[in-house]
């Protein structure tokens, strides 16, 4: 047995969060409809990537300085 592990331990904030999972159980459910509205990516149209790449213009080295003929 390790001197680190305390099986009969659980803090003050564990105990909140399992509360709260036991009160509403859709909670995490909710969290991953959240997270796939803001986070999760369609797949790239690698046509449109190309053409976004493609019409790109070249920045000047020193973006601030006006072009001198």
């Amino acid at each position: 047995m390790s001197i680190f592990n305390r099986p009969h331990y659980t803090s003050e904030i564990t105990q909140f969060i399992d509360e709260l999972k036991q009160k509403r159980p859709h909670l995490e459910a909710d969290q991953r409809t959240g997270r796939a509205l803001l986070w999760d990516k369609q797949p790239v149209d690698l046509g449109v990537l190309k053409e976004d790449l493609d019409a790109r213009v070249a920045q000047q080295p020193y973006v601030y300085q006006t072009q001198v003929k």
